[in-house]
């Protein structure tokens, strides 16, 4: 697949909508190392990525919804979310968690762009083997100090989200794009 193509056909592969086969460990490996050629301000290379499968992607999906349990209002509290984590044990291979390691060099805007530039490498390389997908979310509990206490992360570490892996389930079509034209986004001045 070109370059074009596969930034032009990149979705969103919910974690509904993944097989439940396991994405081989050289796939995961392929894409972690796309992810780390990301471009990145005065090399602080800020990304962390912590990867889980199998039991500990199990417990980690435990965690989940304790966090949600947790730190959801009564009020917004929807117990189809909790199944709805239930079942990612049975659909998705591997949960991705995206964390980043901010450095005082650099505002940390630019470290959090770098992060998700390191993220859309990873998505780009899923979205070329036309096998495998991805799904980046950020639900409130996993931006929250109890997983970050889980994660053991440090003082200068936060969580940006949990990034799910799966294979494409057979009776999947992904969504065509659909997008604005890029000159009504556009001012050029000459």
């Amino acid at each position: 697949m070109k370059l074009e193509e596969t930034i032009q056909t990149r979705r969103s592969l919910f974690p509904k909508q993944m097989s439940g086969e396991m994405v081989p460990s050289e796939v995961i490996e392929r894409m972690l190392d796309l992810a780390n050629w990301a471009p990145t301000h005065r090399n602080t290379e800020p990304w962390r990525f912590k990867v889980y499968s199998g039991n500990a992607m199990n417990k980690l999906l435990d965690c989940c919804k304790e966090c949600y349990v947790r730190e959801t209002p009564s009020h917004t509290f929807n117990s189809m979310k909790v199944e709805k984590i239930e079942r990612c044990k049975e659909q998705v291979s591997h949960i991705i968690v995206i964390c980043m390691k901010r450095n005082d060099i650099v505002p940390e805007f630019e470290e959090i762009a770098a992060t998700a530039m390191a993220v859309q490498n990873m998505w780009l390389y899923l979205a070329s083997t036309d096998k495998y997908g991805g799904y980046w979310s950020t639900p409130s509990y996993a931006l929250g100090t109890h997983f970050k206490k889980h994660l053991n992360l440090e003082e200068n570490e936060r969580c940006l989200g949990l990034f799910y892996v799966g294979g494409i389930a057979e009776n999947v079509t992904l969504p065509r794009g659909n997008r604005g034209g890029w000159r009504d986004k556009v001012t050029q001045h000459f």
